[in-house]
């Protein structure tokens, strides 16, 4: 019998700390029902329509929506806003009115965090972040379901993070904060995560620790390391002028040798080789970032399906 995770109290999933741990755990676990029996979840969004709104160019999480939303029984709508932000041709909130008289779910992909905000401020439908210069929350649930299925466990695990404090950094941090995971940030000087981000994740913190430094020695005995591109979408400018001062923090053999021989290596790609991870790293065999790439899907499912089950038995 198929089930929802009726139990959670998510209207939205804008941030990580619209969640509690329980409710990442819970959505981690129906997450990897559905990625065993997609079957028995074929009618989770059977008649709902989701609406993705994109201003940023994207491959896995468009994919991973469209497919997860067509797998449940939904239709998926792409309305591209490259070109367009929202609320440049309507305001944001006559924007959200219209949407909630037409679809079930807003998926919404940003330059400005503030717009998902404000978008589930003024929709009676769930709104999802699917990425913001803040947060990307939907990154992080696949993160963690993978290092679940690699590790058999999450909590104690150490995770390395390594390269630029952005909105990527910003979600594990919640997310490890929430799940048990000890979390290592390290960034070059000047290019730290948020201190207001990992002052609350450090408040949400359960069994595990936030740890900040600029040495890329820090990655000692940890279980993973994780990094991402060194100049996000939306923040190329200068990327010529960042490259000497991360090259210390490039993950090639010899920081995974740092690191310990059993750790996994991790990124939440595009991968720019040479920049931030050598072609040997990533391509090697302690590389698992294709089953990050393949667990976006199973996740955002079972996100959705959370989101859009609330009132179902």
């Amino acid at each position: 019998m198929t089930t929802h995770a009726t139990a959670l109290g998510l209207d939205d999933f804008v941030s990580l700390t619209d969640c509690t741990g329980d409710d990442l755990l819970r959505i981690l676990a129906l997450a990897q029902w559905i990625k065993r029996s997609p079957s028995e979840h074929a009618g989770d969004l059977a008649g709902r329509s989701v609406i993705l709104l994109f201003e940023k160019p994207s491959l896995r999480t468009r994919v991973a929506f469209e497919v997860g939303v067509q797998r449940l029984g939904g239709h998926a709508i792409y309305f591209d806003h490259s070109g367009r932000r929202i609320g440049e041709r309507e305001s944001i909130h006559d924007y959200a009115k219209n949407l909630e008289r037409m679809v079930d779910a807003i998926v919404a992909r940003t330059f400005s965090h503030e717009t998902i905000v404000e978008l589930a401020g003024h929709s009676r439908v769930p709104v999802v972040n699917a990425l913001s210069d803040l947060e990307h929350p939907c990154q992080a649930l696949a993160d963690m379901l993978t290092l679940r299925e690699h590790l058999g466990h999450l909590e104690g695990v150490t995770l390395s993070y390594v390269g630029d404090g952005n909105n990527v950094c910003h979600a594990l941090a919640l997310a490890c904060a929430m799940l048990g995971v000890h979390l290592r940030i390290i960034t070059p000087r000047s290019r730290e995560a948020r201190e207001d981000i990992i002052e609350l994740a450090r408040r949400r913190c359960c069994g595990s620790s936030i740890s900040v430094s600029n040495d890329p020695g820090d990655v000692r005995g940890c279980d993973a390391v994780y990094t991402d591109t060194w100049a996000s979408m939306g923040d190329e400018s200068d990327e010529h002028s960042r490259l000497d001062r991360f090259k210390p923090y490039q993950v090639n053999d010899r920081l995974m040798a740092i690191a310990g021989a059993d750790a996994l290596f991790m990124h939440c790609l595009p991968a720019h080789r040479g920049h931030e991870v050598t072609g040997e790293v990533i391509d090697g065999p302690c590389s698992i970032v294709f089953d990050q790439a393949e667990n976006r899907v199973h996740t955002q499912c079972a996100l959705l399906s959370v989101l859009l089950n609330r009132d179902r038995p």
